[in-house]
C-alpha cells in the first residue's frame, strides 16, 4: 500500500503537508487508530503558522487590553481581532487532542500518556519525546 492510497483508518507514512492537513480535519474526533510522524509534525507546522498569523493579527488590532473602569478595577477587553484566533483554537482543540492520541498509539503507547504533560516542568518534555519516537509496528493493536 503506498502512502497516497492509505485509508483513513491507517496511518499515512510519508504524508505530504497537504495530505496531513486534509487528514487532520477528516479524522476530526477519531481517537482510535494511529497517526504517523509525518502526519503529526506537518500538522504541527501548519497549526504553528496559522496560529502565529492569527495571533499576530489579534495583537496588531488591539488583541487583549487591560483597561481600568470607573471604579479603578482592571478589566480585560478583547478586541475584534482576537475573535479569529479564538475561533481557530476552539475549532482545532478536539482534533489536536485526537491527533496527539493517535500519534502516541503509533509509538505503541496508550493515548492516556498525553496526560503526562500535566506534570510540572518535565511532563511536556516527556510527551514531546514520545511524539518524536519512531513508529512501532506493535502499535497496530490500537487499530480497529
Amino acid at each position: 500500500m503506498t502512502s497516497t492510497t492509505a485509508p483513513l483508518s491507517a496511518p499515512l507514512y510519508g504524508a505530504s503537508f497537504g495530505q496531513a492537513f486534509t487528514r487532520f480535519f477528516k479524522k476530526y474526533a477519531t481517537f482510535s487508530g494511529r497517526a504517523s510522524r509525518s502526519e503529526f509534525w506537518w500538522w504541527f507546522l501548519a497549526n504553528f503558522i496559522i496560529s502565529g498569523v492569527l495571533y499576530g493579527v489579534a495583537g496588531a488590532t488591539g488583541g487583549v487590553t487591560v483597561l481600568t473602569n470607573a471604579s479603578g478595577i482592571p478589566e480585560i477587553v478583547y478586541g475584534a481581532g482576537f475573535l479569529p484566533y479564538s475561533l481557530w483554537v476552539l475549532a482545532t482543540i478536539v482534533p489536536w487532542l485526537a491527533l496527539a492520541w493517535r500519534r502516541l498509539h503509533d509509538t505503541n503507547k496508550s493515548g492516556a500518556f498525553y496526560f503526562l504533560g500535566l506534570i510540572p516542568f518535565v511532563g511536556g518534555i516527556i510527551v514531546l519525546i514520545f511524539f518524536l519516537l519512531p513508529s512501532d509496528p506493535a502499535g497496530a493493536r490500537f487499530d480497529k
